[in-house]
C-alpha cells in the first residue's frame, strides 16, 4: 500500500527534475522564493518525491539519462495520485518539432527553452502556484462545511427525520364541537438560517464558476464536488424552512 503524501499546510512546493546539477542550481535560485523546491537528479528520484509529497508544479528536463523527461511526464500522468499535477518540460534550444506534440500527447501543460528568462520562468510558474493554493482553500473549505453539516444534522444533504409525534394531528379536547373545529393553531415562524450557511452558499457557488472557466487539470472534477456540497446545503436550508 502506498504511503499517504504530505501536504504542506502554509506553503505549496516546486518539484525541479534534472541530471545536471548547475541546471538544479540556476533553477532553484529563481524560484526558491516563491515556494519550496524540492531536486530530483533522474526520472525515478522524481516519481520516488511525488509519492512521498505533494506538489504545485513539476519541472523536468527533456534530455536525461535512463528515463526522460518525457517517460518521466508520462509515468506521472499515468499515478491517480500524481496525474493532475502540471508538468513544464525544459528543452534545449535545438528543440526536436516533434517535441511539443510528444509532451501534449502524455498530458505536459507547458514547454520552456534553456537558457530561459527568469521573468518569463517564474511567471509561468506562479499561475500554477496560485491555482494549488487556491484548490487548497478550497478543499479546506469544503472540508469545513462538511463538519458543520455533520455536527447540524448527521450527513451532509440528509436532513434527519421528523419524530413521528410532531406529523401526528392533535386530537380535539373532549366536549369540543366537531362541527365547528377550532381554528387550527398558528405556525411558528421557521428559524431563522444561520449566516454561516448562508454565506457559505454563495462562497461555495462563486468557488464553482471560476472552477468551471479556469479550464486547468483537475479543475472540472473539483467544481463538481463543489456543486455538490452547495446542493446539499441548499436543501439542508429548504428543510428547515418547510
Amino acid at each position: 500500500m502506498t504511503a499517504p503524501r504530505e501536504t504542506a499546510p502554509e506553503t505549496s512546493s516546486i518539484l525541479i527534475v534534472d541530471d545536471m546539477e548547475e541546471n538544479l542550481i540556476a533553477l532553484q535560485a529563481v524560484l526558491g522564493s516563491l515556494a519550496h523546491v524540492v531536486r530530483a537528479r533522474s526520472g525515478e528520484e522524481a516519481l520516488k518525491a511525488m509519492l512521498r509529497q505533494e506538489f504545485a508544479v513539476v519541472l523536468i528536463d527533456v534530455l536525461m539519462p535512463g528515463m526522460n523527461g518525457f517517460e518521466t511526464a508520462a509515468n506521472i500522468k499515468g499515478l491517480d495520485q500524481t496525474r493532475d499535477v502540471p508538468i513544464i518540460l525544459l528543452t534545449g534550444a535545438a528543440v526536436d518539432p516533434d517535441y511539443a506534440y510528444r509532451g501534449y500527447t502524455v498530458g505536459v501543460a507547458d514547454f520552456l527553452i534553456k537558457p530561459f528568462d527568469p521573468w518569463l520562468l517564474r511567471t509561468k510558474v506562479n499561475v500554477f502556484l496560485d491555482l494549488h493554493r487556491k484548490n487548497r482553500q478550497l478543499i479546506d473549505q469544503t472540508e469545513q462545511l462538511k463538519r458543520l453539516l455533520t455536527a447540524d444534522g448527521g450527513h451532509p444533504g440528509i436532513p434527519s427525520a421528523a419524530p413521528e409525534a410532531a406529523r401526528t394531528p392533535t386530537e380535539p379536547p373532549i366536549g369540543t364541537d366537531h362541527t365547528h373545529p377550532a381554528e387550527p393553531a398558528e405556525h411558528p415562524a421557521p428559524p431563522e438560517q444561520p449566516d454561516s450557511l448562508a454565506e457559505a452558499t454563495g462562497r461555495l457557488a462563486q468557488a464553482e464558476i471560476l472552477l468551471r472557466v479556469a479550464d486547468t487539470p483537475g479543475s472540472a472534477d473539483l467544481a463538481d464536488r463543489v456543486l455538490n456540497l452547495e446542493q446539499a446545503v441548499g436543501q439542508l436550508m429548504t428543510d428547515r424552512e418547510t
